[in-house]
């Protein structure tokens, strides 16, 4: 992800600055990664050298607001004043030596939004710019440590960067596919344009296994509802992100997919006894263990056969004895945002010393920047945390730093190209998927025409695709094709309908009459591959990967 320049920097930076040349112009130490040496050793060594500011700061990952990294309005300016003392987001990255720092976005159909509290994210042209500069800034650092830049890139619901970029198909297309080679492959070519704007960490993918209730709240983030095919699954979308030198971060730790309350406003509650939670939630982040997943993020729910009543995002017993202990997991544990509910119970500053204390490494999205870092600096002074606990965490955090350092960055120019283009539409024309109707030949004749609920976006690319297929379009008459978007349910159905398609889960079509397709997904790519099968130019192989009541997985074959 780093220039070898930057590989030089993580491996000679020290908290003294090291040697510095008398060129003004130097790149800084001269001391270089030894190829091929343990990146876990190397970073023991940095980490031990590192003042205890520089290894709070490496534990950060909190968000700014602006959309560069040295220029922001004043209103910019001011919010970051009031979170973090500093008025850019890179002063910010230099007064807390920061490790790392999140990029968002909101949107009114994100059910993650309400944790955004601002858009940094415009393009993927201001989104390099922006990366580059935020490194600068950490790279000038005396420890001259590069910084994590991730987001929530998980194609579907939550998708922080929509536009001039690749966008998949949400993971359940991926689980209706059924191909862990194809999932593999796209999350690659989604990685390798990440990493050319600037990111290295990808808050994804989801390994919630679903549950069998329809008023899940994760829904079409998840590959399905078979732990068992979930979990080769998320270990695919792990290797293609990570091969393209982007570190996967499976979420939600132990669990959240069983749930029906949302943990940005309240703690959910998993009721499944161990037998259960082992069988039917860990195999996917076991999976992804085994694929050498870069980051596990503990989920704020409340795990009652293990610590009733204790989030597992502040829970030892969860973290340290059940990832780190029972499945032997050896990464970087990274908290979901400590600005949700059930973390602000405590203050921004116990919060963060709790968390760390649990077991993770990385504290992301605290809601005071300054207070959360003065609380951990405190709990150090006070012997609460010890010293050499932060140097284990920052040991992980820079062994990966290290890992993803060593794969080449791509060129800009692979930003919405066609790779990118191709795997989308590779995956979302596996997923489609008849429920019920024929399997040959075209589902509409005649003119056609599209309504929907919850997906005017989506309606306006299918009506293209459509056109540009030879069909005629038309807004009065015809056949009706019903578009069912994210978080629909069966008031959302037309009774005079040819066609029904669920864009989310396929659970609304259990009460929807006619001809019933799920795409899983509402992406241009999904629409143009339904526009296929409407008209008989392509089959629909896709199963569905979660039941859907009084229907099989497919109608076909």
């Amino acid at each position: 992800m780093l220039s070898m320049t930057a590989l030089a920097l993580l491996a000679g930076g020290c908290s003294d600055g090291g040697k510095r040349g008398a060129d003004p112009h130097d790149s800084g130490p001269v001391s270089a990664l030894v190829p091929g040496a343990d990146p876990a050793k190397q970073a023991a060594e940095i980490a031990g050298r590192l003042s205890d500011e520089e290894l709070v700061g490496q534990l950060l990952m909190p968000y700014a607001y602006g959309n560069a990294a040295d220029k922001v309005s004043s209103g910019s300016a001011s919010a970051n004043r009031t979170y973090a003392g500093a008025s850019t987001p890179a002063e910010i990255v230099r007064k807390y030596h920061l490790g790392g720092i999140i990029l968002v976005s909101s949107s009114a159909d994100d059910p993650t939004a309400g944790t955004n509290k601002t858009t940094n994210v415009e393009s993927p042209a201001q989104v390099a710019k922006l990366t580059a500069g935020l490194q600068q800034a950490a790279l000038s650092l005396p420890a001259r440590l590069p910084l994590f830049i991730g987001t929530d890139q998980e194609y579907g619901q939550v998708t922080r960067i929509r536009d001039g970029i690749v966008q998949l198909p949400a993971a359940l297309a991926f689980g209706a596919a059924g191909d862990p080679k194809l999932t593999e492959a796209a999350w690659k070519a989604a990685g390798t344009e990440l990493a050319a704007i600037g990111l290295n960490v990808d808050f994804a993918p989801d390994a919630d296994v679903l549950g069998t209730q329809p008023g899940g709240v994760i829904g079409s983030r998840s590959f399905g509802s078979d732990p068992a095919k979930v979990a080769p699954q998320v270990a695919a979308a792990v290797r293609g992100l990570q091969a393209a030198g982007v570190a996967a971060t499976v979420k939600h730790f132990p669990g959240h997919g069983h749930t029906t309350t949302d943990s940005h406003s309240s703690l959910p509650v998993l009721s499944q006894n161990l037998t259960a939670l082992e069988s039917g939630d860990l195999p996917p982040f076991t999976a992804a263990r085994d694929a050498g997943v870069g980051l596990i993020m503990s989920g704020h729910l409340d795990v009652k056969a293990i610590d009733p009543g204790t989030p597992a995002s502040f829970s030892g017993k969860v973290l340290t004895d059940l990832l780190r202990g029972k499945l032997g997991y050896t990464g970087v544990i990274v908290t979901d945002a400590l600005n949700m509910a059930p973390a602000e119970q405590w203050g921004p500053g116990e919060a963060a010393v709790r968390a760390i204390l649990a077991g993770n490494d990385v504290l992301l999205m605290p809601p005071n920047l300054g207070t959360a870092y003065k609380g951990l600096l405190d709990a150090v002074k006070s012997g609460r945390i010890t010293k050499q606990r932060l140097v284990d965490s920052v040991t992980r955090i820079l062994a990966l730093k290290l890992r993803l350092a060593a794969v080449p960055k791509p060129e800009f120019s692979v930003v919405d190209g066609p790779d990118g283009k191709s795997a989308a539409r590779a995956g979302a024309a596996a997923a489609i998927t008849v429920l019920r109707g024929k399997c040959t030949g075209a589902l509409v004749s005649g003119p056609v025409r599209v309504t929907a609920a919850g997906a005017d976006t989506a309606k306006g690319w299918l009506e293209e695709s459509l056109k540009q297929a030879g069909a005629e379009v038309v807004t009065q008459g015809g056949a009706e094709v019903r578009l069912v978007g994210y978080g629909r349910g069966s008031a959302d159905l037309s009774p005079s309908a040819a066609v029904t398609v669920a864009l989310d889960t396929p659970y609304v079509l259990g009460s929807a009459k006619g001809t019933l397709l799920a795409t899983y997904s509402g992406s241009r790519a999904s629409m143009s591959a339904l526009a296929d099968v409407l008209l008989g130019k392509a089959k629909a192989p896709g199963r569905s990967p979660v039941p859907v009541s009084g229907l099989s997985p497919t109608a076909c074959a």
